[in-house]
């Protein structure tokens, strides 16, 4: 029997690691490619009909002018937002080690 995922399909497409451990340099490129593609591409699809349908009189260079910039700006938006992602996991990551290393025999918080 297959165990199944309790995650959707596109939150194990944008960012498939669980979170408790920290993300490679590897890890992370991948997370930060795939952000910057895959919301790009969203914006591409979703900028490119208002696109046609008001420069749409103007010239083809202008139409592709304005699709690339649409598509470069999500690229480093979205590549930026991905890599704050990726630093704010690692770093809550370091977090809960240090938490889960200390040895508290204090009693707890209260102390006893």
């Amino acid at each position: 029997m297959q165990r199944r995922s309790r995650n959707s399909l596109l939150r194990r497409i944008l960012f498939p690691y669980t979170g408790e451990e920290m993300l490679t340099r590897r890890q992370g490129l991948r997370v930060i490619g795939i952000w910057a593609l895959f919301f790009s591409f969203a914006m591409l699809l979703c900028t490119t009909p208002f696109t046609l349908a008001f420069v749409g009189a103007a010239s083809p260079n202008r139409i592709v002018l304005i699709l690339l910039i649409a598509f470069f700006s999500g690229v480093v938006i979205f590549g930026a937002l991905a890599w704050f992602v990726v630093v704010m996991n690692n770093r809550a990551v370091q977090i809960m080690q240090r938490r889960a290393g200390t040895n508290n025999t204090s009693g707890g918080r209260y102390g006893s």
